[in-house]
């Protein structure tokens, strides 16, 4: 009887459905082309046609959802036969929240450069680096990744270098705290990031935001019941691309057909890269709970994600934790909030030494596959003192380990008084702690530090910081046309930092313990314990800004902030940096209102300056003393007392210069953008233009020690020039009831040039970097200068002019003075073998012309894609490892070379390896990063869960490059940028990834 009645009831619902007809327009009457309509809680859907028509069925009293890309969605009950909809302008980008330096606006009255990234578009991966999710999503961020599970972001540079230093990191600000370490916020608790890029809208931050200012904000709880959800996946890795080294008996037949006798042929056929590597793996787990009622809200989360790498001994594991509670009282005028975070990572690594070649990432190339892994009796197989600079690297793994444990915590509090309407007073406190703890051991089959018979170290550090913040806002409209924004505000902040000690030991009785009890080390070195130097530094800032709107049409905003910090030299402790930014959306103006494809069109101007004290500590403009070390030995002298005693002390000398008038770095930067979006939307993006001027840089320069204690001061000399042009397009090609296509892509150029290195008093002339450390070169040869008029990361090397007619290569000599070819009496270039400082010649530089990222997101029903491109073009790369994997000489020591030697090298080459222009490269790639497919379950298990989302990712998939290294994709930050170096480089890895989001 029941199914009876059940068919009765379809059939009369079906019978009771006619065929509904109507014409969807916007609000100039102009039909909509392409809207989707569905009958509310069904799977029956339509699109208009070219006129705006649909027809659908439907019963009497059901609802019509009707949407359309750049239009406010519109649900229609269904009351007779024709159903007209107007869809009205959704002004969504205009109107969305955007997160500035104390405080936020809507996007429309925005005056500064300013890029958001919410969370749904951040990168996806096994990522233990917050930097890695930004990767090719903010013009003008230049984001460099590696695989290593240790430090997955080589670098992270905001329009351009602007120091000397080598701090080139934005100042992070997670959730309105500046300063935060972001390694304290888990990727599944982002909400959104704001990425201030130029100065007028970093200036608020002073001397802290040289390098751009990134903002996070993070999940909150909402009212309503608990919600509960979880997220996980599990990747596997494996190296892309990697060196091709001779086999065995490729390695036997070149020395064969070469005559040349290998000291170590133990008659194996060992691959070194295979023993050493593995299929990585990585799993993460995230759970979080939130929810509230109308004056009390909560978040809380857990996080955990555990990486063992490609290279055997590499890998760490995260414990993440965060909870934020805030709570609404006196009538809802006072909201007090408290969070904590709080983290321990541990890390175990392998050697990865540049000095004696002790690093595995060196030696799984570069040890003869002509040996076995171990000897008959099981002991590791090494070559002993026949050949230098020589371990078996499966030894170094499993005999030479280290580990580091990492632990991060930080207590927030806030609260925000409603004085009166529209004037908010606000107080943010933080405390955050670090501690640090390393250890190692090298165990007494060490092929590094066997003869110690076990050896152990361990260090220490803590940090500390603390900050207190108040200040006030003013948010007022008067009338209907003018909307007026004050702020002004206090901040005061001390940093202790490196405050530990280590110590080491060795002769043990057995390996048992490894480092797990230094104590029971039977022999210690003269000075077997060290302190580290201890440095607190303070900071207190006065701040403010004033924001002014005239019918969101004509916009302004000036800022000024005043910082004092201890780190400086007392003639200039304190610095003013101001800032101002004029805006106009042309589009509200009425000459162009009547332009319908036109849905806003803005042009901003921005000039501000903000200043730079990243790098630097108490002791870096004041006098202090010092115990220096020989040979890695402390100095010491003996001193003899009255009753002719010898006692031993330590022997201090001067460390530092004063310096009284070190200051800031300054950078100033002009700003000019246009933001634009057509068609309601569906077309937008911006265009920037910036110059970006840095004055006062800091650096070490030689003095002569008949007028200072000691031989380097800190000054303030050199300047640097950035200029460069941002373009960033989204667009929504398509858009049906079923299919959405989303695009973005952003251009980035960048222009940068070393001003001045050099003064009246301080002339360092060529500021020479990185020395790859190349065989038989025991006076070194640097591959770079830092050369006023040139960019950084210029390379200055020896051009290399071929063979001469025994088949070693040669270089061209250059005149001394004038850097010219030298003509010989023939009229041809001179050449030699022996090149020298003088033959050195520009050949390039390391900085990108272009970097570009392009997200495409599309989704078919619960079906959704992307794939995300990374692209960097125009600089050049030194191959580190091909010259020196080139080397034919390491084949007669007892070493492998590169496949590529075979054909590409003579023997009797000695000279192949040297770091010439041979071996400079065009670094330019195109590269899809990432490419996810993902299914999504809505209201499934009978609603015991809201949606299951299952997805499958694929990092580092496929790369077109003329580079011939393993991965173009290498450093780009620093004052050395452009070295694919050879025994710390992580090999870059493809990587699948299976994951779940679950929300219950």
């Amino acid at each position: 009887m029941s199914l009876i009645l059940a068919c009765l009831l379809i059939g009369i619902q079906a019978w009771a459905q006619t065929a509904i007809t109507g014409k969807v327009t916007d609000p100039q009457d102009e039909p909509l082309i392409g809207a989707t309509v569905i009958v509310k809680g069904t799977q029956t859907g339509v699109s208009t046609d070219f006129d705006g028509n649909y027809s659908i069925k439907a019963a009497q009293g059901q609802t019509l959802v009707v949407s359309y890309v750049g239009y406010k969605t519109k649900e229609v009950p269904v009351k007779g036969s024709t159903v007209n909809v107007v869809l009205n302008d959704d002004q969504t980008i205009l109107d969305e929240v955007v997160v500035v330096g104390y405080g936020s606006m809507q996007r429309k009255d925005v005056t500064g450069s300013i890029t958001t990234v919410n969370a749904k578009d951040l990168n996806v991966g096994a990522y233990t680096d917050p930097g890695q999710l930004l990767q090719g999503k903010v013009p003008g961020l230049v984001v460099v990744q590696n695989s290593d599970p240790n430090g997955g972001v080589n670098s992270l540079t905001l329009r351009g270098a602007s120091t000397l230093n080598g701090g080139s990191s934005p100042l992070y600000v997670v959730d309105g705290i500046p300063g935060v370490d972001l390694n304290l916020v888990s990727p599944g608790d982002i909400e959104s990031i704001d990425v201030l890029r130029d100065a007028s809208a970093t200036a608020i931050y002073g001397s802290k935001a040289a390098n751009g200012v990134i903002i996070v904000t993070t999940k909150r709880g909402n009212e309503g019941p608990a919600k509960v959800t979880y997220s996980a996946y599990a990747a596997w890795e494996r190296i892309a691309n990697d060196h091709k080294m001779m086999s065995a008996d490729q390695l036997r037949k070149y020395a064969a057909d070469n005559g040349v006798e290998l000291p170590n042929d133990m008659g194996a056929n060992t691959n070194w890269q295979k023993e050493v590597q593995r299929t990585g793996f990585a799993h993460n787990h995230n759970l979080s709970i939130s929810g509230g009622n109308k004056s009390t809200s909560y978040m809380a989360s857990l996080n955990y994600i555990a990486r063992d790498g490609i290279i055997k001994g590499v890998g760490n594991n995260l414990f993440t934790g965060r909870a934020y509670v805030e709570t609404k009282t006196l009538k809802d005028r006072l909201t007090l909030a408290v969070g904590i975070n709080g983290n321990v990572r541990n890390e175990w690594g392998v050697l990865r030494n540049k000095d004696n070649a002790e690093s595995v990432y060196q030696q799984m190339y570069s040890y003869s596959p002509l040996v076995p892994v171990k000897n008959e009796d099981g002991s590791w197989y090494s070559s002993g003192s026949n050949i230098s600079q020589n371990y078996n690297p499966l030894s170094m793994i499993y005999e030479d380990r280290s580990r580091a444990t990492l632990k991060r915590y930080q207590v927030t509090g806030k609260a925000s008084l409603k004085i009166i309407e529209g004037l908010l007073l606000n107080a943010n406190f933080s405390y955050e702690a670090k501690s640090w703890h390393y250890r190692d051991y090298y165990s007494s089959k060490s092929q590094i530090k066997g003869k110690r018979n076990g050896e152990t170290s361990q260090n220490m550090t803590e940090d500390y910081g603390k900050l207190m913040e108040i200040y006030g806002n003013y948010d007022k409209t008067f009338g209907k046309s003018h909307k007026l924004g004050l702020m002004a505000g206090y901040s005061w902040e001390e940093h202790e930092n490196g405050d530990g000690f280590g110590a080491r030991g060795y002769n043990f009785y057995d390996d048992y313990l490894g480092w797990n009890d230094i104590g029971m080390a039977n022999s210690w070195d003269p000075d077997p314990v060290w302190g580290n130097l201890k440095s607190t530094t303070r900071m207190i800032s006065f701040y403010g800004r004033a924001n002014y709107s005239y019918d969101s049409k004509y916009l302004l905003q000036a800022a000024v902030r005043r910082d004092g910090a201890s780190v400086f030299g007392t003639n200039n402790k304190w610095a003013t940096f101001p800032s101002a930014s004029v805006a106009w959306r042309i589009s509200q103006e009425d000459f162009l209102r009547g332009w319908e494809p036109l849905t806003d069109l803005k042009l901003r101007v921005g000039w501000g300056q903000s200043g730079n004290s990243t790098g630097f500590d108490i002791y870096t403009s004041r006098f202090f003393y010092e115990n220096k070390e020989t040979n890695g030995m402390r100095n010491r002298f003996t001193y003899v007392d009255a009753q002719g005693n010898e006692h031993s002390y330590k022997l201090i000398s001067a460390g530092r210069n004063v310096n009284k008038d070190l200051k800031w770095e300054t950078t100033t930067m002009l700003n000019i953008g246009i933001d634009f979006a057509l068609f309601n939307g569906r077309l937008n993006g911006t265009i920037e233009y910036y110059n970006k001027d840095t004055k006062d840089m800091i650096w070490d320069y030689y003095v002569s020690t008949l007028k200072y204690p000691v031989n380097k001061m800190t000054a303030n000399v050199g300047k640097m020039l950035n200029r460069g042009v941002e373009l960033t397009i989204n667009a929504v090609p398509v858009q049906t009831r079923d299919w959405n296509w989303t695009t973005s892509i952003n251009l980035s150029h960048n222009k940068n040039k070393v001003v001045s290195v050099t003064n009246t008093e301080f002339n360092e002339c060529d500021l020479n970097q990185y020395d790859p450390n190349m065989p038989g070169l025991s006076q070194g040869c640097t591959t770079q200068r830092i050369v006023e008029g040139k960019p950084i990361g210029s390379f200055y090397l020896w051009e290399w002019a071929g063979y001469d007619d025994k088949g070693v290569s040669t270089f061209y000599e250059r005149d001394v003075e004038t850097g010219d070819y030298i003509i010989d009496e023939n009229g041809n270039r001179k050449t030699t073998q022996q090149p020298g400082e003088k033959d050195r010649i520009y050949a390039g530089n390391a900085q990108p012309k272009l970097t570009m990222g392009w997200d495409n997101k599309i989704t078919w029903k619960n079906w959704d894609l992307n794939l995300f491109f990374t692209g960097v073009f125009g600089q050049k790369i030194f191959n580190e490892p091909r010259a020196f994997y080139s080397y034919v000489g390491a084949i007669s020591q007892g070493r492998n070379c590169l496949e590529s030697v075979i054909k590409e090298q003579n023997y009797n080459d000695g000279l192949a390896h040297y770091p010439s222009t041979r071996y400079l490269e065009n670094g330019s790639y195109f590269k899809l990063s990432t490419a996810t497919l993902g299914y999504t379950f809505r209201n499934c298990f009978n609603g015991w869960l809201s949606d299951l989302r299952l997805y499958v990712s694929a990092n580092n998939v496929f790369t077109i490059t003329k580079y011939k290294g393993r991965d173009p994709e290498i450093n780009l930050g620093g004052i050395a940028p452009g070295h694919d170096t050879r025994w710390d480089h992580y090999p870059r890895c493809r990587q699948i990834l299976v994951g779940v989001n679950v929300n219950f």
